[in-house]
C-alpha cells in the first residue's frame, strides 16, 4: 500500500471518536470508497458462533449499538464462545472500535479456520491482541511483550508507548494485502509482517501455534471477536475489501 493511502488512513483513525460520524453507519464517502458494515449495530446478521452454526444464545449482548462480551470467569471461549463472520475474507482493511474493562482480555482474529480447533479454547487464527497490559497477567507472558495490546499474539511484539486509553473507545485497524499485514491502533502503525515466508514459518515454529498446520498462511479466512471471559465492547466494525 502506498504512503499516501496509509497517511490518509492514519488521519481518519487519529480523529477523536466524538468528531466522527454516527455509530454503526457508513457515510456517503465510505460507501463510495467501498466500505461496508461488518456488524449492523442492531442484529446478529453476518455472525455466528465459531464452533456452532448459529449465534450464541448466551455470553453476548447488543445494547444501544454496542456489541458486548459478557463477563464470566476469564476463561478462553468458555461462556458464549467466540463469534466469527459467516463468510471469509482475503484482502481487506478491517476497522473496529473497542473498549475494555479493567483487567480484560480479548482479541480480534483474522485468517480464522473454525475447523482447526473443535476442542476447548479459542478458534485458531492470527490475533490482534486486546488486553489491559497493566492488570492482566498475560502481558507478562510470551516473549518480549508479544502478548500485549496490539501485538500479533504470541508472535510479534509492539512498542510500549502505543496510544491507548482504557477509559475511552479505541480503534483497531488490520490491513491485509496478500501476504503483507499491518496492525494499527488509534492512527499509529504498531507492526507489519509478511506471511508465507521462511521467516514467518520459523516464527510460528517457536510459538504456541507450532502444531497447527500451515498457521497464518491461508489464502482467506473468517474474522473473529473473542470471548475470553472478560467484559469487552465493540462497535463501528467495518471492512473494505481490496
Amino acid at each position: 500500500m502506498n504512503k499516501i493511502v496509509l497517511f490518509a488512513i492514519s488521519i481518519v483513525y487519529a480523529l477523536p471518536i466524538s468528531a466522527q460520524q454516527q455509530d454503526n453507519v457508513l457515510t456517503e464517502q465510505e460507501q463510495r470508497e467501498g466500505w461496508r458494515l461488518l456488524w449492523d449495530g442492531k442484529t446478529t446478521n453476518g455472525w455466528r458462533g465459531a464452533k456452532i452454526a448459529t449465534f450464541p444464545q448466551k455470553g453476548w449482548t447488543i445494547e444501544k449499538g454496542v456489541l458486548k462480551v459478557k463477563p464470566s470467569d476469564g476463561k478462553e471461549s468458555a461462556n458464549g464462545g467466540d463469534i466469527v463472520t459467516t463468510r471469509k475474507y482475503r484482502n481487506f482493511i478491517l476497522k473496529a472500535d473497542f473498549k475494555i474493562t479493567e483487567g480484560a482480555n480479548s482479541g480480534i482474529k483474522y485468517f480464522v479456520d473454525p475447523e482447526l480447533n473443535k476442542g476447548e479454547g479459542s478458534a485458531i487464527g492470527c490475533e490482534f491482541q486486546i488486553l489491559d497490559d497493566l492488570r492482566h497477567p498475560d502481558a507478562k507472558l510470551g516473549v518480549n511483550g508479544n502478548r500485549k495490546l496490539g501485538a500479533l499474539y504470541d508472535l510479534i511484539p509492539v512498542a510500549e508507548d502505543k496510544p491507548f486509553d482504557i477509559k475511552a473507545w479505541n480503534t483497531a485497524v488490520v490491513i491485509v494485502r496478500d501476504n503483507h499485514v499491518e496492525h494499527w491502533l488509534n492512527g499509529v502503525k504498531l507492526l507489519e509482517y509478511e506471511r508465507n515466508t521462511q521467516e514467518w514459518n520459523a516464527l510460528v515454529a517457536y510459538s504456541k501455534y507450532k502444531n497447527w498446520p500451515d498457521f497464518g498462511n491461508q489464502r482467506e479466512g473468517h474474522i473473529l471477536l473473542q470471548d475470553h471471559g472478560n467484559e469487552v465492547w465493540f462497535k463501528n466494525i467495518k471492512i473494505k475489501e481490496l
